[in-house]
């Protein structure tokens, strides 16, 4: 097996945990959504220092904090990251996994546009068709809800965001988020102080599934990063963005078919302009990077 076939495996892999994950969240539906996000902090926390230590690279996490502007920058991923997990959790367990799946189905789209704005990128004439075919989807939504996707716009959004400030970064993906986690820890050593000290108590503790599945939560937001950072070193971008699209399709299909949340009409007709708006995003850039590939082979 080479290292490209390798890599598209382990992409696979986190990006069917990454998809498959609702059905995780949604067997702690008794605990509040705040209280599993504190527990994930703490214990992807715990599962990254223990990678770090095992390769050695524990001490990239202070070198981060050391310098100001990294330390700005991962301040902020860390804000725009957990507001994304907790929304994502939310939306599981109040039944909008499919407004979530929308979410990051958009998110592709949403970077585009950041990049545009922010580094000054342009757009060729399929991704303007693509950005917008997915303005009139939310538009359509909207309008066909009477309220709008909030979900989906702030999933998209937050996680564009993430990705925009993660670009500033110089540090690695795993080092760039135990710092994250590790900044966001003491607010959630202090939510789960008073989830305890309340009336009704936590939910760590009571009884040993809740401890083993909220304990989980830290290899299920640890082992798909390390299984994403060690695919995307080994294949092309083009082929990193086609395979996430595995994602919210997992979750679309787990929201549908398992949750059997509602799939109106609107929902479908939204679904189908983003799904074609992808499709025509995704045939671009297939065929702006097999030029660039040939360009520089014939160089």
């Amino acid at each position: 097996m080479n290292e490209s076939i390798k890599g598209v495996a382990a992409l696979i892999v986190c990006c069917t945990i990454w998809g498959l994950c609702g059905l995780y969240y949604k067997l702690l539906s008794h605990v509040p959504p705040i209280e599993i996000l504190a527990h994930r902090t703490l214990w992807s926390l715990l599962f990254f220092m223990i990678v770090l230590s095992v390769q050695g690279r524990l001490r990239l996490v202070w070198q981060a904090l050391s310098v100001r502007r990294s330390a700005v920058l991962i301040a902020l991923a860390a804000l725009m990251i957990s507001c994304n997990w907790f929304v994502f959790i939310t939306s599981i367990l109040i039944g909008k996994a499919t407004e979530a799946s929308l979410g990051y189905y958009i998110f592709p789209l949403v970077s585009v546009v950041l990049g545009m704005i922010v580094f000054g990128e342009r757009l060729d004439r399929a991704q303007v068709l693509a950005v917008g075919l997915a303005a009139a989807a939310v538009i359509t939504l909207t309008v066909g809800l009477g309220v709008a996707p909030w979900i989906s716009l702030i999933l998209a959004f937050s996680f564009g965001f993430y990705g925009l400030v993660k670009k500033g970064l110089s540090v690695g993906p795993v080092v760039s988020v135990t710092t994250e986690v590790l900044l966001l820890s003491p607010i959630a050593l202090a939510v789960l102080w008073v989830m305890h000290s309340g009336e009704t108590g936590g939910a760590f503790g009571v009884s040993w599934r809740d401890n083993a599945l909220l304990a989980f939560s830290g290899i299920l937001t640890g082992l798909p990063l390390v299984l994403f950072s060690y695919g995307a070193r080994r294949v092309r971008l083009g082929t990193v963005g086609l395979v996430q699209y595995l994602n919210p399709t997992l979750q679309f299909l787990v929201a549908t078919l398992i949750f059997q949340e509602a799939f109106s009409l609107w929902y479908a007709v939204a679904f189908g302009m983003i799904w074609t708006a992808l499709a025509i995003y995704s045939t671009a850039s297939w065929r702006q990077d097999r030029a660039a590939r040939r360009a520089l082979e014939s160089s």
